[in-house]
């Protein structure tokens, strides 16, 4: 079964069903597919052919979504990147890809056009772009009449993401259409999607999010509403207008939108299944979410671009920050931690004892190993085990609490704090917008905790803060901040990923100059 199968039974099942919307632009099921259709046949022509890659540097627009599908009828790989990379990062995916095709909008234009490739690709322009061998529009108007669509079987490589490379270069993980179909029924079962969803399409289509409402809508012959800039206000309206029922969001996105001015000014009546995932939730935003929100279905996904799912839980009001158990395709371990990579599948801890976790490679999810990189492929997958350089705890009930990253521990006077546990506190003082902890380094202590603060207004002190969290029952006084930084924002990755590395080297604009210390 591919996924281009999967999607011509979805449009011979409801052709009539709104199946996209961007803006005033709406497609039915049977609209879009014609479209598709005439796209896979000029790329046909152009070249395009089964196992090619193909880079697109798309933000989330209709026409990314009907070159995703016509991309899978040719059995090429579809190969989305982030279109705010730069020159260089563009040209190292797309030699490191040896993509056929790199095709590209005004808002990725430059880097484009001032990469420098191996082998000059078929360069394809959406919209109005300079430098462009062939424009989106010619594909729709000058289709041939003739598509020959070739044999896909389910191991061909139908997807390959790169990872947002944060410690070093972007690696390529290749997905089979069997890894992708498994993945899209997992997030349908574990989010309890039914037939006709309908969803809010923002998170990028360069991640794994983003691909999963994508492939998950289709298939319930649901409704993708795609909205290519995230703006708060602009997604409360489209929830309300479009009648959203299920969002699959980073948390950062719930944040703004639940803090927003205006928010009770939207009707989301009928928004009753919300997930999230790429990032950990605070206690004080869970509890935001259930009040504002009220969701039958409260779901928080921890997984990766490797293999989709690692864990689920579906009761976050009841547990906040809690990942659950093993998704039901998977099987998880936590090991003991080792930055060097020397642990074993075999090193397993108790219950209480915090570990690295580990994922099965058996899961139907799973990738096989990164693009071009044995290297990689030999750090991460050891005896049949995916190492996720992710710290874990379980519970009494065998639960995963996700606590941290192996390289984010903060190590003070031979203690191990983990950033989450207190910006788990810090997040529930009334004058504070944002907050990131991270390590910084200290001749005494080797390391000491330091929070970065958005303040809601100016008037939060050191002092205050202090206070608070020395009369926080769950946090011991070793793990205290003994630093504030007041900051105008949380530097995060695309996906909401806090990017504490550059809390550490200083890369982010002080709210205050006051950064004080506190005994």
């Amino acid at each position: 079964m591919n996924l281009s199968t999967i999607f011509n039974f979805a449009v011979e099942r409801h052709p009539n069903r709104v199946a996209v919307v961007e803006g005033s632009r709406r497609y039915t099921y049977n609209q879009l597919d014609k479209e598709i259709m005439k796209v896979a046949a000029s790329l046909q022509r152009i070249g395009i052919q089964k196992n090619d890659r193909v880079t697109l540097l798309l933000k989330n627009r209709l026409e990314n979504v009907i070159l995703y599908w016509a991309i899978q009828s040719l059995g090429a790989v579809y190969t989305p990147i982030n279109f705010r990379l730069s020159a260089k990062e563009v040209e190292y995916c797309v030699n490191d890809s040896e993509s056929k095709a790199v095709i590209y909008e005004k808002a990725s234009e430059t880097s484009v056009l001032k990469a420098t490739f191996h082998t000059k690709p078929i360069l394809l322009g959406v919209g109005e772009v300079e430098g462009a061998d062939i424009y989106y529009d010619e594909l729709v108007q000058r289709s041939p009449e003739t598509f020959v669509k070739p044999e896909i079987h389910d191991d061909d490589i139908a997807l390959m993401l790169y990872t947002s490379g944060t410690t070093g270069k972007p690696k390529g993980v290749p997905r089979s259409n069997k890894n992708e179909y498994s993945a899209a029924v997992a997030h349908i079962i574990q989010n309890k999607y039914e037939d006709n969803e309908s969803t809010l399409g923002t998170m990028p289509l360069y991640h794994t999010m983003g691909m999963r409402s994508l492939l998950s809508i289709a298939f319930l012959n649901g409704k993708y509403v795609a909205l290519p800039d995230f703006d708060a206000k602009e997604a409360l309206e489209i929830l309300s207008y479009e009648e959203i029922t299920c969002v699959y969001l980073v948390p950062t996105l719930f944040h703004d939108m639940l803090n927003h001015k205006d928010f009770h000014q939207y009707n989301l009546q009928r928004l009753k299944k919300i997930g999230y995932a790429g990032a950990s939730m605070t206690t004080a935003l869970t509890e935001k979410c259930v009040e504002l929100l009220k969701p039958d279905v409260f779901v928080n996904h921890y997984g990766s671009t490797e293999i989709y799912t690692f864990s689920i839980c579906p009761n976050v009001a009841e547990k906040p920050g809690c990942a659950g158990k093993p998704g039901f395709h998977q099987r998880i371990r936590l090991v003991t931690a080792d930055a060097e990579a020397n642990s074993t599948p075999e090193d397993q801890i108790g219950k209480g004892e915090i570990g690295e976790i580990i994922v099965s490679l058996d899961s139907i999810e799973s990738f096989k190993g990164y693009w071009n990189r044995p290297d990689a492929t030999k750090k991460a997958i050891r005896e049949g085990w995916y190492f996720t350089g992710d710290l874990g705890v379980m519970d009494d009930d065998g639960d995963l609490y996700v606590v941290g990253r192996v390289d984010d521990m903060i190590i003070s006077g031979g203690e191990n704090i983990h950033p989450l546990e207190v910006e788990d506190v810090l997040s529930k003082h009334p004058k504070v917008y944002e907050v990131a902890v991270a390590g910084e380094d200290d001749d005494r202590w080797g390391q000491i905790v330091t929070a970065f603060i958005v303040p809601k207004d100016g008037t939060v002190t050191v002092q205050e803060l202090d206070e608070f969290c020395k009369n926080n029952p769950k946090l011991s006084n070793f793990k205290r901040p003994r630093k504030y930084v007041f900051i105008k924002q949380v530097p995060k990755s695309p996906v909401g990923k806090i990017l504490r590395r550059k809390l550490r080297e200083g890369e982010f604009e002080v709210f205050q100059k006051d950064n004080n210390l506190v005994g």
